[in-house]
């Protein structure tokens, strides 16, 4: 069996040594990287495809649920921290489970053995979305989005030659589409990475369309997509 790959990221070195030593007990995982904070991990995933990523949630850097929700649908995420009242955010975010420090070895094979449940992912999945517009439904594929807008209850999808509005929350849509293609950059605008062209200022350059980039993901944004 492929080895299941895993990015440990916690800011305290005890417990990044606690999962390692769990993780090395365990034939079919392997430990890519040990990290201190999320913001490492960014570079690492570019060029590895990781399947899980036993995270933190408290850290000085970027919290644990907020890199959470800017890493590819397809990695899976076993939080670990000291506090219980995280489990529901981390639940909110579909974590494959939630480990409560400190983390005993029998609780940990109870969340790993849930990882071969879901390793198998399609990529079919991914090609398109299917969008309600008022009576209509629209086929879109995803190279067709060059970004998605919110409008007070709606959201806009751009693409080269139209727009369609939808009754839903960009929310909903963070969490539907994959993040390999796609990014949160503001509370009102999702991008399509690879439409990106240009970082200037403050603002992401699409089709010549600026797109502004909030504070909470400017330095994310940065890292990630250039």
């Amino acid at each position: 069996m492929e080895k299941i790959k895993c990015l440990v990221i916690d800011d305290e070195e005890l417990a990044r040594t606690l999962i390692k030593t769990y993780i090395s007990k365990v034939d079919f995982l392997e430990v890519i990287a040990s990290l201190e904070s999320p913001i490492e991990a960014i570079e690492i995933m570019k060029n590895t495809v990781i399947d899980v990523i036993f995270l933190d949630i408290q850290m000085p850097d970027l919290k644990g649920t907020d890199f959470a929700k800017m890493i590819s649908s397809k990695t899976q995420i076993i939080f670990t921290t000291a506090y219980s009242e995280y489990a529901l955010d981390g639940f909110e975010l579909n974590a494959l489970d939630y480990l409560l420090k400190p983390v005993t070895f029998e609780r940990f094979l109870v969340a790993v053995n849930k990882i071969k449940k879901v390793k198998t992912f399609s990529d079919e999945s991914e090609q398109m979305i299917v969008i309600k517009s008022g009576y209509d439904l629209h086929k879109l594929k995803y190279n067709q989005i060059l970004y998605i807008e919110s409008d007070s209850e709606y959201v806009v999808f751009y693409t080269k030659d139209k727009k369609i509005m939808s009754h839903q929350t960009l929310k909903s849509l963070e969490k539907a589409l994959p993040k390999t293609l796609f990014m949160r950059v503001h509370r009102s605008y999702i991008v399509n990475k690879k439409m990106v062209t240009a970082l200037k200022g403050k603002d992401l350059l699409i089709e010549n369309t600026k797109i502004p980039v909030s504070a909470t993901y400017y330095e994310v944004v940065k890292s990630t997509l250039f």
